[in-house]
């Protein structure tokens, strides 16, 4: 009965991903007739131009990837070492505190944090760099991966702690010092739960939606510059969908841009699981 039971759920959540993909695609597949999918490859996102109509791809996919990248980066360092610091430093006072304050900081809504990003990270941003506009890809990196610093810290601090206390006392019998036995036995040790936390943080960095509507600009551009405004899918579909008349060509193109989203989204939980399963049979 048990069995069965859990057969239903994995099957309902499977069933409902492909209804959600169904329906996307279903409302999306008119845009194969006209203009066809040749009109993404262009590098201009304009459609709603009086003169020439583009449905490029290229300035929201560059932007989404710009944005991404610039947060995991920032996220990885700040989350991981965050984690190790509660996990195998911090006293059981410190621990008390922090682990209640990084879960608050998982709850503020990404409108606040927007907010937070438009009065205090934008002008900082462009003071530093001497820009017209604080308003970049780096400003909406620097709340993005605010977000998902939490996330990495909660599961990377459960993966350290669940780590045998036999590796640690092997570690310090052996010579190595408290420092040498964190960064070389137990953090590689849970380093499987780590990626696992790492790949969840960029999961909710990829698919936020209202702070990089706020702060990056909203300026749908090619650029691999962090301190350009940039427009990502998420932002486009949000601020575009609520406005365009029903069944046209631009809601089609936005229905597109979302299953490049859940594509993406799949790969990357895809590619996630690789690395776990490779990192396992090593």
């Amino acid at each position: 009965m048990v069995a069965c039971t859990l057969v239903v759920c994995a099957s309902t959540s499977i069933l409902i991903v492909l209804l959600i993909f169904l329906f996307l695609l279903r409302e999306a597949q008119p845009f194969l007739r006209s203009p066809g999918l040749a009109a993404f490859f262009s590098a201009e996102w304009k459609p709603k131009s009086m003169q020439q109509v583009s449905f490029g791809l290229l300035p929201l996919v560059t932007g989404s990837l710009l944005v991404t990248a610039l947060a995991t980066l920032i996220a990885i360092p700040f989350g991981v070492c965050g984690a190790v610091y509660i996990a195998e430093i911090a006293g059981p006072r410190e621990r008390e505190v922090l682990k209640p304050f990084v879960e608050l900081v998982a709850a503020i809504p990404s409108v606040v944090l927007g907010f937070f990003g438009l009065v205090v990270v934008a002008p900082a941003v462009k003071g530093t760099f001497s820009l017209p506009s604080g308003l970049t890809a780096l400003t909406g990196a620097f709340l993005l991966a605010l977000m998902a610093v939490p996330t990495i810290i909660t599961i990377s601090e459960d993966a350290i702690r669940s780590v045998p206390k036999a590796y640690k006392d092997a570690s310090l019998a052996l010579g190595a010092n408290r420092v040498q036995t964190i960064w070389k036995v137990i953090v590689p040790a849970a380093l499987s739960g780590i990626i696992a936390s790492i790949m969840l943080g960029m999961g909710r960095v990829i698919g936020e939606t209202m702070a990089v509507i706020m702060v990056t600009g909203n300026a749908p551009k090619t650029t691999l510059s962090p301190v350009s405004s940039v427009r990502t899918m998420t932002a486009t579909i949000a601020a575009e969908l609520g406005e365009v008349p029903f069944g046209s060509e631009h809601y089609q193109a936005l229905f597109w841009v979302g299953i490049v989203l859940l594509i993406a989204t799949f790969f990357l939980n895809l590619v996630a699981m690789r690395v776990l399963k490779a990192y396992r049979r090593a």
